[in-house]
């Protein structure tokens, strides 16, 4: 590995505590991404060697690594929760690349002064989970952090049951969150606040900076990053399951897979999460929450807006306009990742009802949501509608919403020519065939817990590239079986 670097360790030791890794006896290599090793300009020859496998393990410390566990606060559930941190995480260093800069962090490396009661250990079932859906949303376009690789081991931790321990390596342009800015604008600690601000103003929002207001411009931005990233989810049917503040990134990436689902039945109140009892995570709820967790940043940033704005009144009226562009970016980001959707090169008047309607029958029906939408974009593509009538008891129904449809497609210029076949690209290159649905984890983690890794790399293959056929993997692409309901996500996943 090339020297890393470490920025986030200049912030110094308000931020942080530095310690080491505590690694993983007789580690072993479960999975790599290949993609992401290129991106950051890692061979394959070295990401194979023993000097990987036992710096990913946590065994071994890379040259100019600065190992340390970030400390941060947040609202767990809409609760103040105090003081948090990486409770199970390690941040090595940065790796500079001509893909720009990405931290290392490692994850499930052994107990930190953040862990509360926690062992700091990851599990192999949660790791698995967390790498394939890192570069299953990266597959997706979705805003997110990656996934480098996991590496196993025998040694166990104690969850419901014992099960074998793992380390996943996790990289992003930062894990900054929420959460840091909270810790040190509820102790009141505003030079803290202040220096993370601009060191998070400076390397990734410079646009920010020219502005009469750069912490309220911050906020804006982080706001409009938020909207594009949730709605982004909610068209693909994502759910996130805890998105606790502490689990928001500053740079509107998704971060901390535990209880994510993608939706089978399309069911608007879905809960992914068996511990949100409350259902406080639901499917539908998902841009309410992240508007209120934005809320609780501009809570945070409104010591350093008032320094600027000179009056708490005019720091209130400068944090509530930061937030508005949520209000009006995530109900646009939606409608133009739904209106790719259906194929349609524009929006019209009536296509917000069109929409409306559709997930209304498939609300209805419980249809499932990504099989869906996939087989209307082959049903577009063949002209042949009936695999795509098949999913539905009430054909009347969706026979009236067809022919609206249709009649809407046919008004797009030159649809009897090129028009229809780029709608067809269109569908094609929206609607994804492939999802990491939870059934298909399932089986991928058994697997796994006997040393078999091949179906998690036939997963990460047709992750990696959701939208394209794979025909000798179709069944990855099918409807999930009876016991799939059955499965039971929680915090602890």
């Amino acid at each position: 590995m090339k020297t890393l670097v470490s920025h986030f360790a200049t912030l110094g030791k308000n931020f942080y505590t530095s310690l080491a890794p505590q690694g993983l006896p007789d580690p072993y290599s479960v999975c790599t991404s290949r993609a992401m090793a290129n991106e950051l300009g890692l061979s394959e020859e070295w990401m194979a060697s023993s000097q990987a496998l036992q710096a990913f393990a946590g065994n071994t410390v890379p040259e100019g690594a600065h190992s340390l566990a970030s400390v941060y606060s947040g609202h767990q559930f809409g609760v103040w929760a105090g003081q948090l941190g990486d409770g199970r995480a390690l941040l090595l260093g940065e790796l500079e690349t001509i893909n720009g800069s990405f931290e290392i962090q490692l994850k499930g490396a052994g107990r930190t002064p953040y862990s509360r009661m926690g062992d700091g250990r990851a599990v192999l079932r949660s790791s698995i989970r967390e790498f394939l859906c890192s570069e299953a949303m990266h597959g997706l376009g979705i805003p997110t952090t990656r996934a480098l690789s996991v590496v196993g081991s025998d040694m166990l931790a104690r969850r419901e049951t014992n099960e074998t321990t793992a380390v996943v390596t996790r990289v992003a342009p930062s894990f900054i969150r929420f959460g840091h800015f909270e810790h040190f604008a509820y102790r009141g600690d505003n030079e803290p606040l202040k220096q993370l601000a601009d060191c998070v103003i400076e390397r990734y929002y410079p646009e920010c900076q020219p502005n009469a207001n750069p912490y309220a411009a911050l906020l804006a931005a982080v706001s409009t990053r938020t909207a594009t990233m949730v709605a982004a989810w909610q068209a693909v049917g994502f759910c996130h399951g805890v998105m606790n503040t502490d689990n928001m990134s500053i740079l509107g990436l998704t971060i901390d897979y535990g209880p994510f689902q993608f939706l089978d039945g399309f069911n608007p109140a879905h809960i992914c999460n068996h511990s949100d009892e409350q259902g406080r995570y639901a499917y539908n709820r998902q841009p309410n929450i992240a508007y209120w967790n934005l809320f609780c940043l501009g809570q945070a940033l409104m010591p350093l807006i008032e320094q600027v704005a000179g009056s708490a009144d005019a720091a209130q009226a400068s944090a509530l306009e930061a937030l508005e562009p949520f209000k009006t970016e995530f109900p646009a980001a939606l409608q133009s990742k739904m209106q790719v959707k259906l194929g349609l090169p524009d929006m019209q008047e009536n296509d917000k009802v069109l929409i409306e309607d559709v997930l209304k029958l498939l609300a209805k029906e419980r249809t499932d949501y990504t099989i869906f939408w996939r087989t209307l974009s082959t049903s577009q593509a063949s002209h042949n509608f009936e695999p795509v009538r098949d999913m539905f008891v009430d054909r009347a129904a969706f026979d009236m919403w067809l022919s609206q449809y249709q009649q809407r497609l046919q008004a797009i210029s030159g649809w009897e020519g090129r028009a229809a076949v780029a709608c067809s690209d269109l569908m094609l290159k929206s609607n994804p065939k492939f999802v990491l649905r939870n059934h298909l984890a399932q089986t991928a983690i058994e697997k796994a817990q006997v040393k078999d890794f091949s179906e998690v790399a036939r997963l990460l293959k047709v992750l990696e590239t959701p939208f394209d056929e794979h025909t000798d993997c179709q069944t990855l692409a099918g409807f999930p079986p009876d016991w799939a309901s059955h499965l039971e996500i929680s915090c602890s996943s």
